[in-house]
């Protein structure tokens, strides 16, 4: 009988091999601003484009970034930077084709978020300030990634960014993507722009909204010989960083009432000892407490992550809150990706202020795809 043909694994094959060829033919290079812990970074250093340095105001990030990227850590304050400086403290130069800049700065004063906005207003205007060094260096192309507010609210320095950038020639695209398209176990909305002087038109990639293609917590976190099971107030000091901060015993009471996979503080909401007396005459905001689902993807991993009292940042099963690798890796940073510091909410703000380097990837590859039309348009130009 003749062998059964498996069309599936030829066109997984096909696909890889496309892949792998458009790497090889990629000499891209990127300038991460706004760095922070490297989740932009490490998503393009691993579909091979070859980033030169991160800069960050703070240099707490340092040791985690240069650690895990082989890339430069720049601590400078882009602000109060003169934008020649950096051409003397990286390989770059102006108007090089194969460079990107990354502007992923953080705008928490334009996140629909309703939270004090008091500490981030001083942020509101770096996007100003990238701005600044996109215009005297014109790299081939741009990527920024922010809240989806930084397109809406008023006084965005979005649309200044954009007006500029249309003068200078580049061609850009822009949506709100959802990281849960592209392979990060989290439903996480950002506004997302790429642009570029050298193509007439530049594409993001397209959100499949297959539910087969999405992560759920179970596949990403569900594996107990990856994650063992652990008690809140477990210190891990391991390099795999699977430590969970303590609950009050109240808390604990709590969780061990909320119903397992998905459960809310619904289940407990008739229980005067445990009831929140801001909740007791409130409807809604039942994530607060909440358990993940195994079943779905986790919600937007922020800075808080690791309190049972934020959002529903609760195991499914277990009593106690997320762990800080189950964190890293619901924001799919790889398993041997080290943060640090000896303070855990220091390490949870890291992450869950972090581009997630799957939604890096997805966008590196984009690049790369436009990059190669480029390249290809040359050939036959004659150029």
């Amino acid at each position: 009988m003749p062998k059964t043909v498996n069309v599936s694994r030829i066109k997984e094959v096909q696909k890889q091999t496309e892949l792998a060829n458009q790497l090889s033919n990629s000499q891209l290079k990127a300038v991460d601003f706004f760095c922070g812990a490297g989740g932009v970074t490490c998503g393009f250093n691993n579909i091979g484009i070859k980033v030169l340095g991160g800069i960050d105001i703070s240099n707490k990030f340092k040791k985690t970034y240069e650690e895990n990227n082989q890339a430069v850590f720049i601590n400078e304050d882009v602000s109060n930077m003169e934008v020649e400086k950096l051409g003397k403290l990286l390989p770059i130069s102006t108007n090089q084709d194969d460079l990107i800049f990354v502007g992923c700065s953080p705008c928490q004063y334009y996140s629909n978020l309703k939270s004090d906005k008091t500490k981030s207003k001083a942020g509101r205007l770096l996007l100003d300030d990238f701005k600044d060094f996109v215009l005297h260096y014109k790299p081939g192309f741009v990527f920024i990634e922010n809240v989806p507010g930084l397109e809406t609210k008023s006084g965005s320095p979005l649309h200044r960014f954009k007006k500029e950038l249309s003068k200078e020639g580049y061609a850009f695209d822009q949506n709100v993507l959802n990281s849960k398209y592209f392979g990060v176990p989290q439903s996480r909305r950002r506004f997302v722009l790429i642009a570029t002087r050298l193509l007439d038109k530049i594409d993001l990639p397209k959100q499949t909204r297959k539910k087969s293609q999405v992560v759920t917590v179970e596949k990403a976190i569900g594996n107990y010989k990856v994650f063992p099971k652990v008690s809140m107030g477990h210190k891990d000091q391991s390099d795999f960083q699977h430590s969970v901060a303590r609950l009050s015993d109240l808390n604990l009471e709590r969780i061990k009432a909320t119903p397992k996979n998905g459960g809310t503080r619904r289940a407990w909401a008739n229980n005067n000892r445990l009831q929140l007396e801001c909740y007791k005459d409130h409807e809604g905001h039942y994530d607060v407490y909440g358990r993940l689902f195994w079943n779905k993807p986790a919600p937007t991993i922020t800075t808080r992550f690791i309190y049972t009292s934020t959002g529903r940042y609760s195991h499914p099963e277990q009593n106690r809150a997320l762990s800080l690798r189950e964190g890293a890796t619901l924001q799919s940073f790889p398993l041997d990706y080290k943060f640090h510091s000896s303070n855990q909410g220091a390490i949870a703000t890291m992450i869950g202020n972090a581009v997630p380097p799957k939604l890096a990837e997805a966008i590196g590859l984009s690049l790369n795809l436009h990059w190669n039309k480029w390249q290809n348009l040359k050939q036959e130009q004659g150029l």
